[in-house]
């Protein structure tokens, strides 16, 4: 399994809108690029940062559904992202392939 993850660290005073956004508008935008199977949203328990941080997961079965994505969609979807929520979170991206699972 291949996942792309991003890791956002919000502004505290706006999380709860924040998140609710993303659950109704972003991650719905990604899915609906058709590359991806499944996602999950976590939380960061002990994290070191101000604000609240959390990883979204993204969960595809194909290195060329990644390409399709990066290619075609990431700009437009994290330039919305960045429009509205311009100067309250930092963001970044991490690509992980699956090993092993138990």
């Amino acid at each position: 399994m291949i996942i792309y993850n991003e890791t956002i660290i919000v502004e505290e005073a706006i999380y709860d809108e924040w998140l609710k956004w993303m659950k109704e508008v972003h991650i719905p935008s990604v899915m609906a690029t058709g590359f991806f199977l499944s996602y999950k949203i976590l939380a960061v328990i002990d994290s070191p940062n101000e604000g609240k941080t959390c990883c979204i997961q993204y969960y595809t079965d194909a290195h060329e559904h990644i390409k399709g994505f990066y290619n075609n969609h990431l700009g437009g979807i994290h330039a919305v992202h960045q429009q509205r929520y311009e100067n309250k979170f930092v963001l970044f991206n991490t690509l992980m392939e699956t090993i092993d699972e138990g």
